[in-house]
């Protein structure tokens, strides 16, 4: 199944080519659904973040601490202003202007980046669509550039299934030469009979596109195992001290919550969940038993009166 749709619009502004203008909108045509892991700590579950650390002292330092530099020669840098990136940063104009229109075949793959679905904006319907037919008939994409997030990019815009896609395309300094790579060279010679033979094979595996017949087996096999943790009760908590209070090591922490939890599961306690329970520090088994209390006491003691705050 694909991903759920997203009207939220990502950028607005327009087509341009010419004396033509069309309001348009840009709409996320990708989701990342790859699993993510926390680093967490291992006797408290907490998160553990990242430090920004001098390499050479280990020493953390402070976010006023840390400047941006450009490294010109091998451990040599040339440290870059706030004020001269954002003077560096380009014009955002809100429009995605065609500068040419070329053959989709002559783009190679290695080019393309990132996708974004674009919808007419009011009263662009009618140029919008024109501009869809016109690009299908001739087989032409725009090339164009746009500004987004602050950052220029090259782009591609494509007729697709009843509407245009945005494609940011790579700079070509982002794409790699292929010299040194061992390719196929005019040497390698290929018979008719290995060319038929080949050919058949293909013939034989063509199908229909179907996206939905594939799927991220990798992903799908480590929520099977995330979902089986989970059912066996094997899920961990985060511990969280009390104000003033120290976090011991895993192996003398004691929940009474989900020691409750199990005995109930299991019908019984267990030995190790009576042991943790007997070993409890004083203060801890008085809490536990005025958890236990009805809602009124039946006790004659009266409690000590508290003191009024200073």
């Amino acid at each position: 199944m694909p991903a759920p749709s997203s009207t939220r619009t990502l950028w607005k502004g327009a087509i341009s080519f010419g004396l033509v203008h069309i309001p348009i909108t840009l709409h996320s045509a990708t989701q990342e659904n790859r699993m993510r892991f926390n680093l967490l700590d291992k006797s408290t579950m907490n998160p553990v973040g990242n430090k920004q650390v001098n390499k050479s002292t280990g020493k953390e330092m402070a976010s006023d601490e840390v400047v941006k530099g450009f490294e010109y020669e091998k451990d040599q840098y040339v440290v870059v202003t706030p004020e001269e990136i954002r003077t560096a940063l380009p014009r955002s104009t809100q429009t995605i202007e065609i500068e040419s229109f070329v053959d989709g075949s002559q783009i190679p793959t290695a080019y393309f980046n990132k996708p974004y679905f674009v919808a007419p904006a009011a009263k662009g319907q009618k140029p919008y669509k024109l501009l869809l037919e016109t690009m299908r008939r001739t087989g032409k994409v725009g090339i164009a550039r746009v500004v987004i997030s602050t950052r220029q990019h090259l782009a591609a815009l494509i007729p697709g299934d009843g509407m245009l896609v945005l494609e940011l395309l790579r700079w070509s300094d982002e794409v790699r030469d292929t010299a040194g790579l061992p390719l196929p060279d005019a040497d390698t010679k290929i018979s008719d009979k290995e060319l038929k033979m080949a050919e058949q094979l293909v013939k034989e595996l063509v199908d229909d596109w179907n996206p939905d017949a594939f799927h991220d087996e990798f992903k799908e096999k480590l929520e099977e195992v995330v979902a089986a943790k989970v059912k066996a009760g094997q899920g961990e908590h985060i511990v969280k001290p009390l104000e003033g209070e120290e976090i011991n090591s895993s192996a003398d922490i004691i929940d009474l919550t989900e020691l409750l939890k199990r005995s109930l599961r299991k019908g019984e306690p267990s030995t190790g969940a009576r042991k943790a329970a007997n070993d409890e520090s004083p203060a801890k088994a008085r809490k536990a038993a005025a958890a236990k209390k009805p809602a009124r006491s039946t006790t004659s003691v009266k409690p000590k009166p508290r003191k009024k705050a200073a």
